[in-house]
């Protein structure tokens, strides 16, 4: 039976959540020190921040406008 709609997103969730994981241990990791053109862990705070950016928009509803709600704050006519 194909995975629903439901399921592929909580499998998505899962790796995006073991990604954050695994950044987090490799910028735990990463020997000091830091200085301010270190390529390479910038490039990991960046990778950090694009997964917590993914994780984000999963967890938010999605507003699709009707001739009803025009806006996301219009609020819904009543007939």
């Amino acid at each position: 039976m194909p995975a629903t709609f439901s399921q592929q997103i909580g499998d998505a969730r899962q790796a995006l959540l073991s990604a954050r994981d695994l950044l987090s241990r490799e910028i735990a990791d990463y020997p000091s020190p830091i200085s301010g053109c270190d390529a390479q862990f910038n490039h990991l705070i960046g990778e950090r921040n694009r997964v917590a950016k993914a994780l984000s928009a999963l967890e938010q509803p999605v507003f699709v406008p009707t001739p009803r709600t025009p806006t996301q704050f219009a609020g819904v006519e009543s007939r």
